[in-house]
Formats: structure tokens, sequence, C-alpha cells
């Protein structure tokens, strides 16, 4: 199953997808679980009410909200493949940081390249969304811990990201963190470490390999930031990006206004910014 988070007139919603819309919650659903969110806490997913008397919405060209607009955690790996993390070698403990709720935008919004920048790039990665809350969850049961996944889009401002030793400054600007395009349950993905990534500018492919590449597994991963701080449900987990091809380094690198970024995984599906300067009116 697929579910989104999405605005209609100013007013947040969620949904499930089928076929090419949406089909919303009855309204007694949608009181006991006002969002995704509240759903994946309930345990409510799989159970899922479908309000019959409400017409689905379009999804062609609807410009969606994070998949989870509210999370209460976001906790990405750096240098999470081999091949990225060939040149710096392999660490003993994943490196992680910190993404803030608002830095995020969803399927079909603005990917907004900050006003401080000149060095903004993506991130192709897989996010895992929790679902059950632990702490100290052995690297065993992590995954039963997951709701599902989507696609992020863990664009960075690598000026500011160098600023110091630590990432939070590029990684946190509004609208940078791509997440979506929905979250597909874990019981459709299957094993997480067995899916083709790609990242896409302008169709032309940026980063490519599969999430077999990562050095530090979702489970392992999960078990080891639970060690630290207790994940609840809605938490995200990002889980690194590839190494890119020769067509994403050096200056074809650089994301400029209009270019149009996607991040395709298998299973799950593509999720497509198009890239708008902080202060501009996206084209």
């Amino acid at each position: 199953m697929r579910f989104v988070s999405f605005a209609l007139g100013g007013f947040p919603l969620y949904g499930k997808v089928e076929g090419d819309g949406i089909v919303l919650p009855t309204r007694a659903y949608g009181t006991a679980y006002p969002s995704l969110r509240a759903a994946i806490a309930g345990g409510a997913l799989h159970a899922f009410e479908v309000d019959p008397h409400a017409r689905p919405v379009p999804l062609a060209g609807l410009a969606l909200d994070p998949v989870i607009p509210d999370p209460g955690k976001i906790l990405c790996a750096g240098r999470n493949y081999h091949a990225h993390g060939d040149d710096a070698g392999t660490p003993e403990h994943p490196p992680v940081f910190i993404r803030l709720a608002d830095s995020q935008t969803g399927h079909n919004a603005p990917l907004l390249m900050p006003a401080e920048t000149s060095d903004f790039e993506l991130e192709g990665e897989l996010a895992a969304i929790i679902a059950r809350p632990g702490h100290r969850i052995p690297v065993e049961t992590a995954l039963d811990h997951v709701a599902g996944y989507c696609c992020y889009n863990d664009a960075s401002a690598r000026d500011w990201q160098r600023h110091s030793d630590q990432y939070t400054a590029g990684k946190n600007f509004p609208m940078t963190g791509a997440c979506g395009p929905w979250l597909v349950t874990s019981d459709e993905v299957g094993d997480p470490n067995r899916l083709k990534i790609e990242a896409r500018v302008n169709g032309v492919v940026h980063q490519s390999d599969t999430t077999a590449g990562m050095l530090f597994s979702t489970a392992a991963l999960i078990a080891y930031l639970s060690c630290f701080t207790p994940l609840s449900p809605g938490d995200i987990v990002v889980t690194g990006t590839p190494a890119r091809t020769e067509a994403g380094k050096g200056q074809d690198r650089l994301l400029k206004t209009g270019d149009v970024v996607e991040i395709d995984i298998e299973r799950i599906g593509v999720l497509r910014n198009i890239v708008t300067r902080a202060g501009e009116t996206p084209g």
C-alpha cells in the first residue's frame, strides 16, 4: 500500500494511493487518526478505511507534502556506501546528523536552493519511516519497527556544510530535504537491502547503485540510532547516498534554477522536484 500527505485549500490531508488518485479516509478513521503519523502510531495503516462518498483526488501534477510533515526526528547517515566512502575509509560507526522537520519539501514541490549558497547538490537516498517505538532495538528485529519506505533527496549546501566538521548548517535550509513521493508499506518493499537506487538531473544519471552497497544496513542504522535516542512512530531514518557517476562530478554536480531532479528507487517510485532559487517564483 502507498500513502501520501498533502493539502487542499490549505487543509492538511492524507490518504491512500489507488491507481492515479488518492482515496480519503472515512470521517471516523480520520477523527481517530488525524494525520499519517497518527495512523502509523496507532498501527492502523493496514486497516485504512476508505470513504466511499469522497471523490478520489487526482495525483497528476499535485504537489504533495513530505510523507511525514511533522516527524519527531529525522536522523541521517553520512558516507554510508562503499564507493562513496572509499576515499575516507570505512568508519567503525556510522556518521550521523540531524535534519529538522521544516527543512523538508514534498513531491512535485520546489526544491529550494538557498540564496546563500553557490554549491548546491542532490543526494538520493532511501528513507525508513518508523512504526513501532523502541530503545536499544536489536539489529535482528530492527526492520519489524519500520512502517514503510520512501525516497529522500538530502540536498546539501556544500559550502555551508564545510563551515565546520558538523553537517548541520548545510543540511537544514528550508525546503532542501525532499521526502516522497509516498510511503510504501514494508510488506510491499520487502528487503530494503536489495533495491536499485538512481538519481537524475534533467534525465542525466548522477547516481546509480543498489542499497546492497551500504556500509551499514537499514537495520544496523536503526539499531545504532536507537541506542542513543528512542525512536518513535513517524521518525525518519535516512540511510545515506551512493557515489556519483562521472556525469555527476565536478561542476556538473551543481544544481541550478529550473533543474528537474528525480530520485528513483525500485519498488518505491520516483520523487520529483524542480530546483527554485530562494526568493524566486517557480517557473
